[in-house]
């Protein structure tokens, strides 16, 4: 096996792995199995700003785009220039490397904290106005989607009057109970 091979096969797996991770997110491809490495590599080495998310620097994308560029300027020098194979693999680990760096800087603003931290009404359940996204069947139960902290959080959801709930129906929460919001209707709130 030659370094042009140790090359292209670095630059295929990095460039078709990093096609198919965008893919699986953009269209919700699911695998039917879960892969848990048996260890985590964020302990202590990652990026957090301003006490928010935190970003481990050895992660998915990061290492994809390392191989990727790693792999591709590797093989284009093994085969279109003369260069020493020590100058070659220098070259192709700053290009792997810098790659990797900038997505990880993509992905530290991309998930990176807001201007202000969280107050307790953020993380408030109770009180929440909602949206049924899937029926709330008579004494049944539903889904609805709602806003928490600065996102949205989809929950199991029960009428608190045990009638049916259309889905697309607004609807406050009154209370949250072992992951069930027992809910009414927005319009029933506002008479």
């Amino acid at each position: 096996m030659s370094w042009s091979d140790v090359y292209l096969f670095c630059f295929l797996v990095g460039a078709a792995l990093s096609v198919f991770s965008f893919l699986a997110g953009a269209v919700h491809l699911h695998l039917p199995f879960h892969l848990h490495l048996p260890f985590h590599a964020h302990h202590g080495h990652g990026i957090a700003k301003g006490g928010g998310a935190h970003v481990s620097w050895l992660n998915a994308s990061t290492v994809l785009a390392f191989l990727a560029w790693f792999g591709g300027v590797g093989y284009l020098m093994t085969k279109y220039s003369h260069v020493e194979t020590f100058f070659v693999v220098a070259i192709s680990t700053f290009a792997g490397m810098t790659a990797g760096w900038l997505v990880l800087q993509f992905l530290v603003k991309l998930v990176g904290p807001s201007d202000e931290p969280l107050r307790e009404s953020d993380r408030r359940v109770v009180g929440s106005l909602g949206t049924v996204s899937m029926t709330i069947r008579e004494n049944g139960t539903g889904e609805i989607i709602f806003p928490l902290g600065g996102g949205r959080r989809c929950s199991g959801a029960r009428s608190e009057s045990g009638q049916l709930i259309e889905k697309g129906t607004e609807v406050v929460i009154e209370r949250y109970e072992r992951g069930i919001a027992y809910v009414k209707r927005w319009e029933e709130l506002v008479k």
